[in-house]
C-alpha cells in the first residue's frame, strides 16, 4: 500500500529514526531532483503536485543503503514499514538493520511482509570486523556456541590430533554465510539451515 499523497504541508508524516539522505529522480521533469532529500522527504513527496518520483539511498548510512541494494530503489511505503519495524524492534541499530536485510533477503514478500515478529524469530549471528579476521572469530565463535562440549575437547587438547578446520565448519551446508560491508567495515551474517 502506497503512502497517500494527499497529505498538507503540516500533516507531514514524521519518522522516529534517521535513515540518512536520499537522491531522486522526477519522471515528470525528466531531471534528478536537485536538492538532497531526508527520508521523510521521500515519505512526503506529493507525486500528483511534484511529478512522479524514484527514490535511493545516498549511502551515508551504508547499512539503509544495503537494505535496498537489491533493488536500488525506495518508497516510501518501505521507508514506513522499517519505521515500524525498528521502534518496535527497540532502536535504529545496525544490527537491527542487519537483522530486517537478511529477513527480507529470506521472505518471498521482501521487507513489505515482515514482521517484528518474524525478524526476531530467525536466528543470526553477526560477526564485525575486518577482512582478516572475521571468519575466524566467527568459526570459534559458533563452534563454542553450538558444539560447547567440543570445543571444550578441543580447548584442552595438548596435542595436534584434535585439529578444527574453520573453513570446513562454516562452509559446511549447516551455516548459511553472507558477508557485506557497512563502510569500511566487514560483517559476517550466519544463520543456521
Amino acid at each position: 500500500m502506497e503512502h497517500s499523497s494527499k497529505l498538507s504541508s503540516n500533516e507531514r508524516t514524521r519518522l522516529r529514526f534517521n535513515y540518512g539522505t536520499f537522491g531522486g529522480f522526477n519522471s515528470h521533469s525528466q531531471s534528478a531532483i536537485e536538492r538532497i532529500l531526508t527520508a521523510e522527504d521521500v515519505v512526503n513527496w506529493d507525486h500528483e503536485r511534484d511529478g512522479e518520483a524514484e527514490f535511493w539511498p545516498s549511502g551515508d548510512r551504508p547499512e539503509v543503503a544495503l537494505l535496498f541494494s537489491c533493488r536500488n530503489k525506495v518508497t516510501a511505503s518501505e521507508l514506513l514499514v522499517l519505521d515500524r519495524l525498528l521502534d518496535e524492534l527497540g532502536d535504529d541499530s545496525t544490527e537491527n538493520i542487519l537483522r530486517i536485510y537478511h529477513a527480507a533477503e529470506q521472505c518471498a514478500g521482501g521487507l513489505i511482509e515482515l514482521t517484528a515478529e518474524g525478524v526476531q524469530k530467525r536466528i543470526l549471528h553477526l560477526f564485525f570486523g575486518d577482512d582478516m579476521n572475521i571468519r575466524t572469530e566467527a568459526a570459534y565463535g559458533l563452534f563454542k556456541l553450538y558444539y560447547p562440549e567440543d570445543y571444550k575437547a578441543w580447548l584442552g587438547a595438548t596435542s595436534c590430533a584434535l585439529y578444527f578446520d574453520m573453513d570446513y565448519f562454516l562452509d559446511s551446508p549447516f551455516f548459511s554465510l553472507e558477508e557485506v560491508r557497512i563502510g569500511q567495515q566487514s560483517v559476517l551474517l550466519v544463520s543456521p539451515q
